[in-house]
C-alpha cells in the first residue's frame, strides 16, 4: 500500500484540547492545513524512543517518500493510534491517569513492526513505560514551502522502552524508513550541534533535518545534564520519578514551522 493509500485509509482519534477522544478522521484530512483547519485536525500520536543495553538511541530517519516531513530524523518511531483495530489503540481518561494506556502501546508494537520489522514478540507491551504527553502544531514548510498544504497537530504520548539490542530483528521498509542508527547522548549532542538550520529540503542538507516534536522533546526532556531522561534511563523505566500523567505540555513550533495552509501564527505559546 502506498503511502497516499495509507493516508486515505487510516483513521486517526480525534481530540479536542483536553485530549477526549470527540471523534474520527482519515490520516490525509487530519494533516492537510488550510483556511478551515490552520493547523490540520488535532489528533493523538505517540513517540517511541527505544534504547539497547547500552543506553543508547535508536533513531530512524523518515523515507524520502514519507508525504509530510520527509528525510528528517527523528525518534525510533512516530506515529498514530487508530480506530478499529484489533487489540484496540483508543485509551480514555482513566487509562491515562493510571499510567497504562495500553492502546497506544498496542499501536506502538504495531507501527515498530509495520516501519522497522521489529517483530512483536521482541518488544513485550509490558515493558513500554508511557511518561507524558504534548500538544503541538507544526507546518511542513521546509517540505513544502511557506504555503505548505501538510503539517502535524497532535497530543503526543511518549513511550520509553529497554531492550537488549542483540534480541531485537530490524529490517526498515523502505518506503517508510531512509535510514536507521544507534546512537549515544554525546553523539546525538553532536549531530543536533551541525543540525541544519535552512528552511528547505536540499542536497546538500537532507541528512541534517531533524523533526520538530523530536527536538522539543529532546532539549525539554531528554538532554538536560542529570536530570534529562537520558541520564536516568532505568529510573525513568521503572519508577515514578519522571512519571506526568496529569498535564498536557503545550508549545508552538519553531518559527520556520509556522504558516502553512492556513497560515497559523502564535497561538499555544510557550512550552507548559
Amino acid at each position: 500500500m502506498t503511502q497516499e493509500q495509507f493516508m486515505q485509509k487510516d483513521t486517526v482519534l480525534v481530540l479536542d484540547e483536553q485530549d477526549n477522544v470527540i471523534g474520527s478522521a482519515s490520516k490525509k484530512d487530519s494533516h492537510v492545513f488550510h483556511d478551515e483547519h490552520p493547523r490540520g485536525i488535532l489528533h493523538r500520536a505517540f513517540s517511541v524512543f527505544l534504547f539497547n543495553e547500552k543506553d543508547e538511541l535508536l533513531l530512524q530517519q523518515r523515507a524520502s517518500s514519507k508525504i509530510t516531513f520527509p528525510y528528517v530524523w527523528t525518534n525510533t518511531c512516530c506515529s498514530h493510534p487508530l480506530h478499529g483495530l484489533e487489540p484496540g489503540e483508543v485509551d480514555g481518561p482513566k487509562d491515562v491517569a493510571d499510567g497504562s494506556v495500553m492502546g497506544v502501546k498496542h499501536a506502538a508494537v504495531r507501527k515498530l513492526w509495520h516501519e522497522l520489522g521489529i517483530p512483536a514478540e521482541q518488544l513485550p507491551v509490558e515493558k513500554f513505560k508511557f511518561l507524558t504527553r504534548l500538544h503541538y502544531w507544526a507546518a511542513d514548510t521546509v517540505t513544502h514551502g511557506k504555503g505548505s498544504p501538510w503539517g502535524e497537530h497532535e497530543i503526543d504520548y511518549v513511550l520509553f522502552i529497554k531492550v537488549p539490542q542483540d534480541s531485537l530483528t530490524i529490517n526498515p521498509r523502505p518506503d517508510e524508513v531512509e535510514a536507521v542508527q544507534w546512537v549515544s547522548k554525546k553523539q546525538l549532542l553532536h549531530l543536533l550541534s551541525v543540525a541544519s538550520d535552512e528552511t528547505t529540503i536540499t542536497e546538500g542538507n537532507k541528512n541534517s533535518l531533524w523533526s520538530p516534536w523530536f527536538r522539543l522533546i529532546a532539549y525539554r526532556w531528554l538532554l538536560p545534564d542529570g536530570t534529562g531522561w537520558w541520564d536516568n534511563v532505568d529510573d525513568v523505566l521503572h519508577t515514578d520519578k519522571f512519571n506526568d500523567y496529569e498535564n498536557v505540555h503545550k508549545f508552538d513550533p519553531p518559527k520556520e514551522h509556522m504558516g502553512g495552509g492556513g497560515n497559523a501564527g502564535e497561538w499555544l505559546g510557550q512550552l507548559q
